[in-house]
């Protein structure tokens, strides 16, 4: 028996909706629960970076997320008695369609990709919390997965995969028995809505930097003018919860916060405040059969350059198009193991970076805070010729849009002779680069930017066998023929924006690797 579901998403954070959108997109049949019983919280992020916009892109809610954002943010380094300006708007990144920082609250987020989930027909349930498999996995391919409902009724509903988006407290991982290896932070942060005493600068990002850490205001407040965040030493041993938003913090220790910061502000008023416990980890495995972790769930990051969000929702796009794929049939289990492979590896490098960064940051290290205290004042006179050369900051806005991420060594990344080598390696995103096509202008995300495969083929490439023929209404593949160049060959681009198959000349190991993925003949539309 089929079931009615092929997807079940457990969590409703920026994580779980999205991978609800994009395996809905790649043709899933979604259901999307939550245990909270309020959509509504405080935010805890506050930034997008370009590759996570880039991946949002073809799910239609980039424009939708950008209205509500500051793209071209400002930032004031408080560094003793100096105030270092930063311009942290555009950048000098042509590959992108977003070559900036962009400063957003989690909130926004999630209520753009929620009302866009709902137009499209999948509410979220709120007041549903997934506590456990009926069933482990049938010969039909199915679990069937035990979700109750805050008046207590339990439902047993069978589906294909479950998508474990539940937190840094996840009952989906729990339940899998994956490890979770790592260790809390020494330091926890403070969020804080206050209103100011002393006029600072609107509208800017103010970051100051002393021996005790780092502290953060944003004029991105959702209870009031400001949005705190600052960091101080962790009650050993940590009570968590570790990534939530925990109890309130006494108005006097948010003001000694920002007064020890030395950003020359004093608090009116505190609106809320929040403590969060802080720690690196990450699961092993991402997979365990047909249930799957993403997100919080399945690595924990300290805030220094607001990786944990983008990096959840690069999960979610990574997973969610394979599910969407893997629902109809098609894509064999080297589809859904490419999962683990790929992204287990992205989360212990995004680790390693924010580990570096959040040690500089906020460490009670001796050497990290002699840099902060005594090294840093020092270099303030030289910091605004530096940051004026937009190469340094096109390098720092580029850096935490992890480029350094690829899929090289992925079972599904394929590379045939004669090599296509004008085209990124397999396993490498594709840049924003200009091209031409029917007479026209345009760019390659400007011609990615719907769900599916996109299949570009060189000016000579050869039309072969029904794979590139036809339009289908599911638009599961997009070819696209480009002139402007020679060349004969063809390139396959996986719906989160990664080439998958590269190769010289068309022929049938196209087709070979479109089954591989998942992909049907079928379902294909041409356009030249």
């Amino acid at each position: 028996m089929t079931p009615e579901t092929d997807v079940l998403v457990v969590g409703a954070g920026p994580t779980g909706l999205t991978a609800a959108l994009e395996a809905h997109a790649h043709g899933a049949h979604v259901r999307i629960v939550d245990r909270r019983r309020e959509r509504v919280r405080p935010s805890r992020a506050m930034m997008l970076h370009a590759r996570a916009l880039e991946c949002l892109r073809p799910l239609g809610v980039a424009d939708a997320l950008l209205e509500r954002a500051d793209t071209a943010p400002e930032a004031r380094i408080h560094l003793g008695r100096r105030v270092v300006p930063v311009r942290l708007g555009h950048v000098d990144l042509p590959d992108t369609a977003f070559p900036h920082l962009t400063l957003v609250r989690q909130a926004d987020i999630e209520e753009v990709l929620w009302a866009t989930l709902r137009e499209r027909g999948v509410d979220v349930e709120w007041g549903v919390e997934f506590v456990g498999l009926y069933a482990q996995a049938s010969e039909e391919g199915t679990v069937s997965a035990r979700l109750r409902r805050a008046d207590g009724t339990v439902e047993d509903l069978p589906c294909r995969f479950v998508a474990g988006c539940d937190g840094q407290s996840s009952s989906v991982r729990r339940l899998v028995g994956a490890k979770w290896s790592g260790a809390p932070y020494r330091v926890e942060a403070v969020l804080a809505d206050v209103e100011l005493g002393t006029v600072l600068e609107p509208g800017v990002l103010h970051v100051a930097v002393g021996d005790a850490g780092l502290a953060f205001l944003f004029a991105l407040g959702e209870g009031a003018s400001w949005r705190m965040l600052a960091t101080r030493p962790a009650a050993v041993p940590s009570t968590g919860p570790y990534g939530q938003l925990g109890e309130g913090v006494d108005a006097e220790e948010v003001r000694r916060l920002i007064r020890e910061s030395r950003l020359g502000a004093t608090i009116d008023d505190v609106r809320w405040s929040a403590r969060v416990a802080l720690q690196h980890r990450v699961a092993k495995p991402f997979r365990h059969g047909r249930l799957f972790l993403a997100g919080d769930a399945a690595h924990a990051h300290s805030p220094a350059g607001g990786q944990g969000m983008n990096n959840g929702i690069l999960d979610a796009v990574n997973l969610g198009w394979k599910l969407g794929f893997a629902a109809s049939g098609a894509a064999g289990d080297e589809l859904l193991e490419s999962y683990d492979q790929e992204r287990r590896r992205a989360a212990h490098q995004v680790l390693a970076l924010t580990h570096l960064i959040f040690f500089a940051e906020a460490s009670p290290n001796p050497a990290a805070r002699l840099i902060r205290s005594a090294l840093l004042p020092y270099a303030a006179p030289v910091l605004p010729g530096l940051l004026r050369r937009r190469r340094l900051t096109a390098a720092a806005v580029r850096m935490l849009s992890q480029p350094y991420v690829h899929y090289r060594n992925s079972s599904i990344s394929q590379d045939a002779p004669p090599r296509a080598t004008r085209w990124p390696h397999p396993g490498h995103r594709l840049p924003d680069a200009p091209v031409t096509m029917g007479g026209r202008r345009a760019r390659l995300h400007e011609l990615t930017a719907a769900p599916g495969i996109h299949v570009f083929l060189e000016p000579h490439a050869a039309r072969h066998a029904g794979m590139l023929d036809g339009r289908a209404p599911d638009g599961r593949i997009h070819v696209h023929r480009l002139v402007g160049h020679a060349g004969r060959g063809v390139v396959a681009v996986r719906p989160d924006g990664y080439v998958g198959f590269r190769c010289g000349e068309t022929d049938g190991r196209l087709d070979d690797w479109m089954r591989l993925v998942g992909a049907v003949p079928s379902a294909t539309s041409f356009r030249e």
